[in-house]
């Protein structure tokens, strides 16, 4: 950091202090208990690495008064027109452009006209998620990804989106109607307004209907199944705390929240329950060790029978529920067989060995009788008539789209597979399966948006980059790089795409041919971020190394040379981004420097008032006098992950390490500013594009793997 951050205004300057109205931190101690606030805050930094260098120790807080070190207690120095802000205590000395008129203390900046409405989400859970793919009378089939459930109308290409979830989904349930869903949910990052809770909700006006549970959950819903006997008048959920509880309700009731049984269930995992579609009062329950029989009786006490195996070998995991024509309960098991239970027995009637290679996933019984089932290892889709003797009938789902995790009944013969590899194809048993939906499958940090064309590509830590349509919302192409990739950029020309990577490596690739033109290695650490200039005549890429490397772009793209690396940040490189000249870079670091360079040179801009009134031609950097009000109080300088302005240089998005995607009026000077905050994130949120006509956003979860696709209204 530069000499002119550091310093304080000169005691003739006139000041004016900025002090958040709803302030209460009065004095050090306040301050402190607001420090420990910050770190207890759920999962806080669970999702990032410590900076590599710590703040310079050289910095006296103690010259600056504890009540001065908020993020929303700013001071503006009106000589200088220099506004000095808080980031975890530390001071951060920002300068406007020499035209700026000044800021009015009392001033809140009102949101923006515009507002972002989600109108595509792209992915699916099935890494470790089951039973979760239903097909709805409307030609639907329902899903989840992070916090949304998905109503997606495949031959008619549209989605709609149940949004009520405040963090990830984990279990779906349909109502015997075919009408209502219940969908429940693990704990959010806020503990009161985020508790695990069961949401039942009408899929065709997406109304919610009835919260269940919230208090009675610990960690999260691990499944949800409503009784079918009395025409869902029940509904059971199992918690995934360490005692895995049982609970059935009356969702019906007029106060919505009446629980008529809880007990504990298992020591051990549970991965499914079930009603019995026969008999109201029982219920099925199964995961690691076991399966149990259970009776609600008269006075709505629940009672356990466990499954015997008797001299059988048991399996490690009972993995997967399902019920014949005439109620006998099958299951799936960890050792590939199948077990057909007698019906009101915990006895095994008949053991079908070897149905699959590996877990049987998914037990599917047709309407007609017949049954399906779908297995993790050996990706192989099983047709068996209704006493479960193979129909000779099966299909093998291609490797790349991962295992069969549950296979659900389409109309006529179709089906719905949802894979491990968090895809969802579509097809029959005859003629083999398509994706419907494809997404990624690990920590999800790379996106970069066409610079003239509506779409953008996806780059992650499965090493696959994903080149998108954002008018058809189809995947144009989906390439195993062979690298876990952090970021990646479009040249400004649209003719090349590069990917940096974990290790240090960075990778172009031709869009058209998806060929690789060239590679490079910069350090051993990761590449966080990749820009090229205007002019498309070079590329700087910031690296967790602290370094930014700066190559020379030549053959449209195929061929680099390196000029230096820009030395002087102490710490990791977040964001940068290129002047509209191409001769200037700004850069962001991991303990909030904003850091100014030139170009060609590499050398450090010692004096930021020098380049105040350039004009930048993109704001990813979110610690810059034009975003001061995006931070919001008592931030942590790493609570902003992404940050981007629209081309039009009316809106400024960010996305946070909240799940929050925020829409903001540019430019946001204003400490207090209020902005349009949406949900549907159940993870960070790791990168915010605009597509080239403004008309949408993209945003990317980190650990939700999904990417959304928001309307500007």
């Amino acid at each position: 950091m530069d000499e002119g951050q550091l310093r304080t205004p000169a005691a003739s300057s006139p000041t004016r202090t900025m002090s958040s109205a709803n302030s209460t931190h009065q004095g050090a101690s306040a301050w402190v208990s607001a420090v420990k606030a910050l770190m207890t805050r759920r999962n806080k930094n669970r999702h990032k690495a410590e900076p590599r260098c710590k703040p310079t120790a050289t910095l006296n807080l103690s010259a600056y008064p504890a009540s001065d070190r908020t993020t929303h207690t700013c001071q503006y120095n009106e000589e200088d027109g220099s506004m000095r802000m808080y980031l975890r205590g530390r001071p951060v000395v920002l300068y406007g452009p020499s035209d700026h008129e000044g800021l009015d203390p009392a001033k809140v900046a009102p949101p923006p006209q515009s507002k972002l409405k989600l109108e595509w989400a792209y992915g699916y859970r099935g890494k470790d998620c089951r039973s979760n793919l239903y097909l709805l009378p409307t030609g639907e089939i329902v899903y989840f990804v992070a916090a949304v459930v998905v109503l997606f109308n495949v031959e008619e290409q549209c989605q709609r989106h149940y949004t009520g979830h405040t963090d990830d989904v984990k279990c779906i349930a349909i109502h015997p109607n075919k009408l209502i869903i219940a969908s429940g949910q693990c704990a959010g990052h806020d503990r009161l307004d985020a508790r695990p809770h069961v949401r039942v909700w009408n899929s065709v006006s997406l109304a919610t209907l009835a919260v269940l549970g919230a208090g009675h959950m610990e960690r999260a819903v691990a499944c949800v199944t409503f009784s079918r006997a009395d025409g869902g008048a029940l509904l059971a959920a199992v918690d995934d705390g360490p005692d895995h509880t049982i609970s059935v309700w009356e969702w019906q009731r007029p106060d919505k929240s009446h629980c008529i049984a809880e007990t504990k269930c298992s020591v051990d995992t549970v991965v499914a329950a079930e009603f019995h579609p026969l008999d109201r009062n029982q219920i099925v329950t199964c995961g690691k060790n076991h399966i149990a029989f259970w009776t609600l009786d008269q006075t709505n006490m629940l009672y356990k029978r466990m499954g015997v195996f008797e001299t059988r070998d048991k399996p490690k995991y009972v993995t997967c529920l399902g019920f014949n024509h005439n109620g006998d309960v099958l299951s799936g098991d960890s050792n590939g067989n199948i077990i057909v239970w007698g019906r009101g027995t915990n006895t095994i009637m008949k053991l079908v060995r070897g149905v699959h290679d590996g877990s049987v996933f998914s037990i599917c019984c047709l309407k007609e009788g017949n049954i399906v089932t779908g297995g993790g290892k050996d990706g192989r889709v099983v047709l068996f008539d209704p006493d479960m003797n193979a129909a000779g009938v099966e299909n093998i789902i291609e490797g790349h789209y991962g295992g069969v995790r549950v296979v659900a009944e389409g109309r006529g013969s179709q089906l719905f597979v949802g894979t491990t590899r968090n895809c969802v194809l579509h097809g029959d048993l005859q003629l083999g399966f398509a994706p419907a939906v494809l997404g990624h499958v690990d920590e999800l940090w790379g996106l970069a948006a066409h610079p003239s064309l509506p779409q953008f590509v996806s780059a992650g830590w499965d090493r696959l980059l994903q080149l998108w349509d954002g008018l058809s919302h189809s995947t144009v192409w989906s390439k195993d790089i062979e690298e876990r990739a952090q970021c990646c950029a479009w040249s400004r020309d649209g003719g090349v795409i590069a990917v940096g990577c974990l290790t240090g490596k960075w990778l172009v690739f031709d869009p058209q041919s998806r060929e690789l033109l060239s590679q490079h290695h910069d350090g051993s650490e990761p590449i966080q971020t990749i820009q090229y200039s205007p002019d498309n005549k070079l590329v700087a890429l910031g690296s967790r190394d602290n370094f930014i490397y700066v190559y020379r772009v030549d053959d449209n793209g195929a061929r680099y040379s390196r000029l230096g690396k820009c030395l002087g940040h102490s710490s990791y490189i977040t964001h940068l981004d290129w002047s509209e000249d191409s001769q200037y870079i700004r850069s962001n670091s991991g303990d909030y420097e904003l850091l100014y360079w030139n170009a060609t040179t590499c050398r450090q801009v010692p004096t930021p008032t020098q380049l105040r009134d350039v004009t930048w031609a993109t704001n990813t950097c979110p610690i810059s006098f034009q975003t001061i009000g995006v931070w919001p109080e008592n931030a942590d300088g790493t609570d902003i992950n992404s940050c981007t302005r629209s081309h039009d240089g009316r809106l400024v998005a960010t996305g946070d390490d909240f799940g929050k995607v925020k829409l903001y009026a540019y430019p946001v000077t204003q400490p207090k500013s209020l902005c349009h905050q949406y949900g549907g994130h159940s993870s960070h949120v790791t990168c915010v594009r605009f597509l080239p006509d403004d008309s949408r956003l993209i945003t990317t979860g980190g650990l939700d793997t999904s990417v959304m696709q928001w309307v500007v209204d």
